[in-house]
């Protein structure tokens, strides 16, 4: 078969892949959600995870979440692409934050429901009724994943964190405060070969673009690979404010970010960041 016509027929096969994948899978986790224990979870990682292999994506993962005994995480990472869904997904044991919109689009809002994804408006009307609902989910055991950008970007940079999003992380009478782990997602490898500037569109989707469209281009492609590198968590009351603690937590994800991007080797740094006072602390990324 000329190469040209094997790059055509593989959305098509890898789009049937996951749909066949999808409705036993979404059967089993209707079940799970309604049985006790961390079935629901477990599944959701492995849904997730196997949608990137059916993809042709690999997913390389540095450093190690976060499993503070009796204290829950919430995941802190940059976003460029509906990639991430299935990459952290496939990664984290962890419940998403996104926005509203989602729980409307067809097949996707089932899909998220079913991964028990909080739905937020991200109005500054609604912030303390939102903040209190993922409060509730971190009460009963939940980790989740936050996107603080609060829209995807083209993957060249990490957009300004908004410190509304860490709401959720302020210390309250008779409430556990979650640890944040910060986490940078970079889409490095097309074809096999290290990504350069021109070819993050494959990745990311932002803008008024399409998902079909983009899906339909993305799964002609092979090689695929997305590194995970997962920082050591901070401590909120480390920091003096919410926007000294989103500020940090930017900084750090934006300098593993870069160094993902150059293709520089990177590790997680040795220890969390230390404390600031009214402004976080200027320092490397890694140790």
């Amino acid at each position: 078969m000329p190469r040209q016509r094997t790059h055509r027929l593989r959305p098509a096969r890898r789009g049937t892949a996951i749909a066949l994948w999808t409705v036993p899978a979404a059967a089993i986790q209707a079940a799970m959600l309604v049985l006790p224990g961390r079935g629901k979870i477990v599944f959701a990682r492995l849904y997730w995870a196997s949608l990137c292999r059916l993809l042709g994506l690999q997913v390389r993962v540095i450093g190690r979440p976060a499993r503070p005994a009796g204290r829950p995480v919430v995941f802190a990472s940059n976003h460029s692409s509906w990639l991430d869904i299935l990459t952290l997904g496939g990664v984290l044991e962890a419940c998403f934050i996104a926005k509203e919109e989602v729980g409307r689009w067809p097949v996707i809002s089932t899909v998220a429901r079913l991964g028990r994804t909080v739905f937020v408006s991200r109005r500054v009307a609604n912030t303390g009724r939102e903040s209190s609902t993922m409060r509730d989910r971190l009460d009963a055991g939940d980790n989740l994943i936050l996107f603080p950008e609060g829209t995807s970007s083209d993957g060249s940079r990490v957009l300004p964190f908004r410190s509304v999003f860490f709401s959720v992380a302020e210390a309250q009478p008779g409430r556990s405060c979650p640890l944040i782990q910060p986490v940078s997602v970079v889409y490095d490898q097309l074809g096999g070969l290290p990504m350069g500037r021109a070819s993050r569109p494959v990745f990311a989707w932002y803008g008024d673009m399409d998902l079909a469209s983009h899906f339909w281009r993305l799964a002609q492609q092979s090689g695929l690979r997305a590194t995970v590198l997962l920082h050591p968590p901070v401590d909120p009351a480390a920091y003096a404010s919410r926007k000294a603690l989103s500020q940090a937590v930017w900084q750090t994800v934006a300098e593993g970010a870069a160094s993902l991007r150059q293709n520089r080797p990177v590790q997680p740094a040795s220890h969390p960041p230390a404390a600031a006072d009214d402004a976080p602390p200027v320092r490397p990324a890694f140790a």
